[in-house]
């Protein structure tokens, strides 16, 4: 019998399994990538509302001294003519430049009413908020200071109300 040679038999070669595709991933890599989003996105929130916070802070430690020096120098002009340049940097930092930077008059005074708790801007004492910048050092005004005080403090301790983002806001770099 002959014995038969490598090359008369016929053997077939080996045959390797398919390579292991990558997609789609396995169980444990959704679960990951699921995790990751999850805490990209609540760091993303909590930066926002601290920003927001660190921002109302600012505003209401200003009005603070805003009041102090009130009380100190009981100026009622000099009083109204701050709070309404606060409240107006307050509305640009809470609110889209759009929505209230070019606000004039009776209009700001609608919109200080519409995002407030109180609809108190329109009559008095908070119409002078939109006048009183624009009076003369002179002019005495005879007006209930603590209850516009207190108006404006109720308005700014409801800001933001709406989720808006917020302009970064400084004592000094602050524009209007």
């Amino acid at each position: 019998m002959a014995s038969p040679t490598s090359s008369s038999l016929e053997l077939r070669d080996i045959h390797l399994p398919e390579p292991i595709s990558w997609w789609p991933p396995a169980p444990g890599w959704w679960l990951l990538l699921g995790l990751v989003v999850l805490v990209i996105a609540t760091v993303f929130l909590l930066r926002l509302y601290r920003k927001k916070q660190v921002l109302k802070k600012q505003v209401m430690a200003e009005f603070k001294a805003i009041c102090a020096n009130y009380q100190t120098e009981k100026n009622t002009l000099a009083l109204v003519r701050a709070l309404s340049i606060l409240l107006r940097r307050a509305c640009i930092s809470f609110y889209p430049r759009s929505e209230a930077a070019g606000l004039t008059g009776a209009a700001w005074l609608e919109f200080l009413d519409r995002t407030g708790p109180e609809k108190k801007f329109s009559t008095e004492p908070g119409c002078l908020l939109a006048t009183a910048p624009y009076l003369a050092e002179t002019t005495t005004l005879d007006i209930d200071a603590e209850q516009l005080m207190q108006l404006c403090a109720h308005w700014l301790k409801a800001q933001p109300h709406k989720n808006h983002a917020s302009i970064n806001y400084s004592r000094a770099g602050a524009k209007s």
